[in-house]
């Protein structure tokens, strides 16, 4: 259960940010590193599995399926694959919007009952994306608000392959699809109206899965996986946070990276805005520099590779020179927050003149003038509490609050430790 009313107060040092953190696991590749593993037959081995809630709920869930799990002295974990029977009790997800949809896929294929929910934000997120290609496939699936919202029915098995056009590119509904194609007669092609992050295509033709990818059809066939050793780096996503800061006020190093299509589109961001940004590919290590930041134009066209780190991208956006404009975001507004709102919100406590559009915002950059402190809700929403944390120890004097602070755990359970390490910030957790 989230602590979601805490509340973290951040007194920061005018000393800034300066040095090296090692982010946990990818949390998207953990999902699906789990779910694979937990699908062959056999035992596989994970390292650097992300501790965060969020894996965390898809590893329990995979456990009522008679999947076991065994966590080995250093830190790696063995998985005894095979999906033994249906679904013991019902599987909570918690917060976790990738776990849900991707486990839906899992159900589907699986000749049982299972029934899907989450905490209260998570239950409020649309899962007819995934059910409704499920049912064309031969599941049934059942769900509140006409179909739309968990907890979700679904009666597995007997599915039949498909070819589906997503009416919005989102690896989420690529991958639910690609793992429910497994266990259908014939094959099961997903079409993407441009291309999202493939790892669950990478991944699949690791363990063994038949697998073509043509311009942005993606095609599955069904059968068995083997057993697959998967080594999880360190998640781009979470590294953001840190970068952000780095670009506001110092210097931070951040190693072994996941940096693969689609994931790191943040650098490329924080780079146009004129951050010093420095990657060795081969090491998956990235330095970022504090440098005079220059408000930016982003459009439809780079959100799907920086959905996640639109709350962190607007604060470096606000201690910039200028104007940044963000539109084709309307997904922002169905995450574990509406992000337009929660953001535009935060930055607003943070003295930084911003408004809402209906698919994105406005910020008008403050350049080198210092945020005023601030009080944030978060409202349960990790990423937001994580960009505000951020603003607070990069640019904010004075002390600020968070609340909801809890959410973090979801994702980041060592944030508070990383902040103190490279910021010196003075902090306080309370219920």
């Amino acid at each position: 259960m989230h602590e979601h009313d805490s509340v973290l107060s951040v007194t920061a040092p005018a000393s800034g940010v300066k040095g090296t953190v090692q982010v946990p696991g990818d949390k998207s590749i953990s999902h699906r590193a789990l779910i694979l593993a937990a699908l062959s037959e056999g035992t596989s081995t994970i390292t650097g599995l992300s501790r965060g809630e969020d894996p965390t709920s898809t590893r329990g869930a995979l456990s009522r399926f008679g999947v076991e799990f065994v966590d080995q002295p250093d830190a790696a974990v063995l998985v005894h694959g095979g999906l033994r029977h249906e679904p013991v009790d019902v599987l909570d997800c918690g917060n976790a919007g990738t776990g849900i949809r991707l486990l839906s896929g899992v159900c589907a294929g699986y000749p049982g009952l299972s029934v899907l929910t989450g905490d209260q934000y998570l239950r409020r997120r649309p899962m007819d994306r995934v059910a409704e290609p499920l049912r064309l496939m031969g599941a049934r699936v059942d769900a509140r608000d006409g179909g739309r919202l968990a907890p979700l029915v679904i009666h597995g098995g007997g599915l039949s392959g498909i070819t589906y056009e997503l009416p919005k590119a989102s690896a989420q509904v690529k991958s639910c699809l690609l793992l429910a194609g497994l266990s259908a007669t014939g094959p099961t092609t997903v079409i993407e109206p441009h291309p999202t992050r493939a790892h669950t295509e990478e991944m699949l033709f690791a363990a063994g899965a038949r697998i073509e990818v043509e311009g942005t059809a993606v095609t599955v066939h069904p059968g068995p996986l083997a057993p697959t050793d998967h080594a999880v780096p360190g998640d781009p996503s979470q590294a953001a946070f840190w970068a952000v800061a780095a670009a506001l006020a110092g210097e931070i190093e951040l190693p072994n990276l996941y940096l693969g299509f689609g994931r790191a589109d943040f650098l490329g961001i924080l780079r146009r805005m004129g951050t010093d940004v420095q990657v060795e590919e081969s090491t998956g290590s990235v330095r970022v520099a504090s440098a005079p930041l220059r408000g930016v134009e982003i459009t439809g066209a780079d959100v799907p590779g920086i959905v996640d780190e639109i709350p962190v991208l607007a604060i470096a956006a606000a201690g910039a020179e200028g104007t940044t404009v963000i539109s084709g975001a309307d997904e922002l507004r169905v995450k574990e927050s509406d992000r337009v709102t929660s953001t535009v919100a935060m930055l607003n406590a943070f003295g930084v003149r911003a408004e809402e559009r209906p698919d994105g915002m406005v910020i008008h950059g403050q350049g080198d003038a210092a945020f005023t402190p601030a009080q944030v809700d978060s409202a349960g929403d990790h990423r937001i509490a994580m960009a505000a944390a951020v603003a607070a120890v990069a640019r904010a004097g004075g002390r600020s609050t968070i609340s909801g602070w809890g959410s973090v755990a979801t994702s980041y359970p060592g944030f508070v430790e990383d902040l103190v390490e490279v910021s010196g910030a003075t902090v306080d957790l309370k219920p």
